[in-house]
């Protein structure tokens, strides 16, 4: 009863096969994208490990080899010398606004004449250095430079001795003439007057016969009059200045100056322009006591 029959007699039994028993199987969840690229991250960087044979290197130490040690490309050093040279040339205009800031409050009649005297110092400097450059010319292209330097030494004397009052000299200039009738100029006055024609650049003075020089003193007297280094000069009081007329007549007719100041005395004053003064008074050349050339 327990077997079963085939047709043809034969007669087997078939046993089923066994239930395996074991572990159960762990289940499969689908991978997300994030465990993913986790995974693909983990597989490179063991790939790397293994082929490179070497630890895998972190954010910071990739930061600082990124950074040290610089590259400096040959662009870069440009663009900064450009920057500076830029800076340079702001900080210079600033500068250069802040020293100028000094004039803004200056009046108008100040700064003219500001300028004017600017003009003419640069009109001086230029004519000194062109002179300048025509004796080093002269020397250097004269094929007798001892003669040329002889011929320079002899100018050099004579132009000392225009200061120093030991020769003539004439060119344009003005004449002062005070006409002091009231006797109520003093020396105070006169020397004030000297003071600023030097100031505006008188190059030879000459009051009536006396020659002004470096060392010239003024001295009232007890009758009223005025001496000159010593020597009584008559009125009018007669000044020959030889310089540059354009600077002479303005300086002795400032607001305050020598012309109004001698017209409050009740004095007389002209001042005339001329196109040559000559001024011939002459002072004996005095040989120091003391004072010796530093050469010998």
């Amino acid at each position: 009863m327990g077997t079963d029959e085939t047709p043809g007699g034969d007669n087997r039994g078939r046993a089923l096969p066994a239930e395996v028993h074991g572990a159960p199987a762990e289940p499969v969840q689908a991978a997300g994208p994030e465990q993913g690229e986790q995974r693909d991250a983990h597989h490179d960087e063991q790939q790397n490990t293994q082929q490179d044979g070497q630890e895998p290197l972190s954010g910071r130490r990739r930061l600082a080899e990124g950074l040290w040690p610089p590259r400096v490309t040959r662009p870069q050093l440009i663009v900064a010398l450009l920057l500076f040279v830029l800076g340079l040339g702001l900080a210079i205009q600033v500068r250069s606004n802040n020293d100028s800031s000094a004039l803004r409050g200056a009046r108008q009649e100040d700064l003219v004449r500001i300028l004017d005297e600017l003009d003419d110092r640069t009109q001086r400097l230029e004519g000194e250095k062109q002179r300048l450059e025509d004796q080093r010319t002269g020397l250097e292209n004269s094929s007798d430079q001892a003669e040329e330097a002889r011929k320079q030494t002899v100018e050099k004397e004579r132009q000392l001795g225009i200061l120093a009052g030991t020769v003539a000299a004439q060119g344009p200039g003005i004449t002062l003439t005070i006409d002091d009738k009231k006797g109520s100029v003093e020396a105070d006055m006169l020397l004030d007057a000297i003071q600023e024609l030097r100031a505006a650049g008188a190059e030879a003075i000459q009051i009536n016969d006396v020659r002004v020089v470096a060392n010239t003193y003024l001295s009232d007297t007890d009758s009223g009059g005025v001496r000159v280094d010593g020597r009584k000069v008559g009125k009018p009081y007669r000044f020959k200045v030889i310089g540059k007329p354009q600077d002479l007549e303005p300086a002795l007719n400032i607001p305050g100056g020598v012309v109004q100041t001698l017209e409050k005395e009740q004095a007389t004053v002209t001042v005339t322009r001329a196109e040559k003064i000559v001024v011939d008074a002459l002072r004996a050349a005095k040989r120091p006591d003391y004072a010796r050339s530093s050469s010998q």
